[in-house]
């Protein structure tokens, strides 16, 4: 080790950069959901467990903005009556 060391060109933050479209954050999840996706990821062949966690999440929002199940199914059951009505 040097007896002193020059910090003055140093810069703070991460060292590797964060890729376009991605937000570095904290965020606390419990051990067994945590536990899982590394699981998941590592029976997978190690892909990267954060990964399979945004998928899990961007899965879950895809789901929420299409149409409710209710309303499908009335959907169809209408246009089943109109067809067996015509008939």
């Amino acid at each position: 080790m040097e007896p002193e060391y020059d910090f003055s060109k140093g810069k703070r933050g991460a060292i590797e950069p964060v890729a376009k479209g991605k937000t570095r954050i904290t965020i606390r999840l419990d051990d067994d959901i945590l536990e899982w996706f590394r699981s998941e990821a590592n029976n997978k062949g190690g892909d990267n467990y954060q990964t399979s966690i945004n998928e899990a999440l961007r899965q879950h929002i895809h789901q929420q903005s299409q149409e409710p199940l209710e309303s499908i199914l009335r959907r169809v059951l209408r246009e089943e009556l109109t067809q067996s009505q015509s008939n």
